[in-house]
């Protein structure tokens, strides 16, 4: 629920209506403009009538929203946030974000290597699988904790902040201390209990869309995240599962202006994933910066043919750093930087 206030309404006033709906189990957010002030409401609203809130003489208008997502929804936090990442800004009009890397982690000094390479291309984030959520589990599984203090000792030599996945509760604290951005992949955007623990987490916190799920369903799960205390949300589309069979998925570039309208996120494509194959992931990058993306997270190897996992849609290094530079020319065109 969205009440607005009349202009020049005395604190004295906005104080009592604070302390009314809280009283009533409400949690309050209260948007000071500058002719008037803005209250969104978050919790059981059904119990709340708008005439009674209207017998109030300083309210001026009460709106009930449809959506079930409060603190991600626009209408309650009209700027874009933008996500800072040791001084790496993400959202709003700050330059676009690239995060490129191998699928998984290979290794110290395969890993720094890497860091090297994909930096001159134009990335300022390492991306790197630690933990690897695989269909068979007979697939390499990642190296765990050696491969999480590979990616450190990458970002000390290069100064990339890293990317990696988080699947399971037990390894918050190693995340904690050593990752800069925490990603929730596809498998777990419904996981609720990780999803609470991560909102109480104190870094930014990159959110997959799930493999079936709708924009809705995304949104609350960032919502999950947000309502455990932790804001520094981006949101990722990497594809969705759909008959199609010609691409590993379908990516919906149309969840990036969606989600700019009903949400105050940033939100980054992932073209490798989304398409599974390397052909494809340049035209994918440059609709997507198109397309409004805040960013986008690019799989790249040396030798993709011998890569531990997901070669087939990794770049190399030359064509991520030629891919980059392309971005850059499209970015430039709808008044970004990158």
């Amino acid at each position: 629920m969205i009440i607005s206030t009349k202009k020049g309404t005395p604190q004295v006033e906005l104080d009592r209506i604070i302390d009314n709906f809280e009283h009533q189990g409400l949690s309050v957010t209260l948007i000071r403009g500058t002719d008037y002030n803005v209250f969104g409401l978050v919790g059981d609203t059904t119990k709340i009538a708008e005439k009674d809130v209207l017998a109030n003489p300083w309210v001026e208008n009460v709106t009930r929203v449809s959506a079930p997502y409060k603190r991600a929804n626009r209408l309650f936090h009209p700027e874009d946030t933008v996500v800072d990442v040791n001084g790496i800004k993400i959202g709003g009009k700050s330059p676009i974000a690239v995060m490129a890397g191998p699928c998984s982690v290979e290794g110290e000094e395969h890993t720094l290597k890497m860091a090297k390479l994909v930096k001159a291309g134009g990335a300022n984030f390492l991306r790197g699988g630690a933990y690897k959520p695989r269909t068979s589990p007979y697939s390499f599984q990642g190296l765990g904790t050696e491969g999480i203090l590979d990616l450190v000792k990458a970002r000390e030599a290069t100064g990339l902040p890293i990317v990696s996945e988080l699947m399971d509760e037990a390894h918050i604290d190693e995340f904690e201390e050593y990752v800069d951005v925490v990603q929730i992949g596809a498998r777990n955007m419904q996981n609720f209990q990780l999803l609470k623990a991560v909102g109480k987490m104190h870094k930014p916190v990159l959110l997959k869309r799930g493999l079936a799920n709708t924009i809705e369903e995304w949104i609350m799960s960032a919502e999950y995240i947000m309502a455990g205390g932790n804001e520094n949300v981006i949101l990722c589309e990497r594809g969705i599962r759909t008959f199609e069979r010609a691409t590993r998925n379908t990516l919906d570039l149309s969840a990036v202006p969606v989600i700019k309208e009903k949400t105050h996120l940033p939100i980054i494509v992932d073209p490798s994933h989304a398409t599974g194959d390397y052909k494809y992931i340049e035209s994918m990058a440059l609709a997507a910066v198109a397309a409004g993306a805040d960013g986008l997270e690019i799989e790249v190897h040396d030798n993709p043919q011998c890569a531990w996992s997901d070669g087939a849609q990794c770049l190399k290094p030359e064509k991520f750093a030629e891919t980059i530079e392309k971005c850059r020319k499209v970015a430039a065109a709808i008044g970004r930087e990158m």
